[in-house]
């Protein structure tokens, strides 16, 4: 296999590792917005590799908490386009299995981002009670953990709350210095870079493409506050 390519890890609690010096794809080979095509480096991670990938960690979850109900927590916004296809795929799973898993789905949102930098100041905003969450079995879908404190800082948070199990699914997992924090279900372990589209932004800009992409220097200063 060529070492450029993005490679499986050994164990499903790493995810899929992509390598530090993959380059991604050629934006001429994927359909993009015309208006976003200056702005981006490359494709890093095709739609249809993401669903792919998506679709084993339904999987995963189904294996592990079938046949209970649980509540899960969209990490707002860059997770609901995550979060709904993650739902999903365990309905579809669901239906047709012997196990079943009731789900109820609740929103919340943080902030820690300025343009591309994580910020020291986190602000948790919204749930619709999380004194709800007492007793419950909890799965939070998150889009990027990246040093790993905004979400050590919500299940933190969440305790107050006493709930049954909290598990954590989260499509990115970015490799940083001493983020010693790994998420149950990962889907892509990616390199220390900055990745827009499916739902995560730059800024509120990128949320429309269906790829995740490098956004490129023009791209950042374009669009930065």
């Amino acid at each position: 296999m060529d070492d450029n390519l993005p490679k499986p890890s050994h164990t499903t609690g790493h995810g899929l590792v992509i390598s530090d010096n993959w380059a991604g794809y050629n934006l001429n080979v994927f359909s993009l917005p015309n208006h976003y095509c200056e702005d981006l480096e490359c494709v890093f991670i095709p739609h249809g590799v993401i669903v792919d990938r998506i679709e084993r960690l339904a999987n995963d979850i189904m294996k592990d908490i079938g046949d209970n109900h649980i509540t899960v927590l969209c990490v707002l916004k860059g997770g609901y386009k995550f979060c709904a296809d993650l739902v999903e795929q365990i309905k579809n799973l669901s239906r047709n299995s012997e196990r079943f898993i009731s789900m109820r789905v609740d929103f919340i949102r943080l902030r820690s981002y300025c343009n591309d930098k994580s910020t020291e100041d986190l602000q948790i905003i919204g749930g619709e009670d999380l004194s709800k969450l007492t007793g419950k079995n909890v799965l939070i879908v998150e889009d990027v953990v990246g040093t790993g404190r905004t979400m050590e800082v919500l299940l933190s948070h969440l305790e107050k709350y006493n709930p049954k199990m909290v598990k954590v699914a989260s499509l990115l997992v970015k490799r940083t210095p001493n983020n010693k924090y790994r998420p149950d279900y990962i889907g892509f372990e990616i390199p220390n870079i900055f990745v827009v589209g499916y739902a995560l932004d730059y800024n509120e800009h990128f949320r429309d493409l269906h790829h995740l992409c490098i956004i490129s220097e023009r791209g950042k200063e374009k669009y930065k506050v």
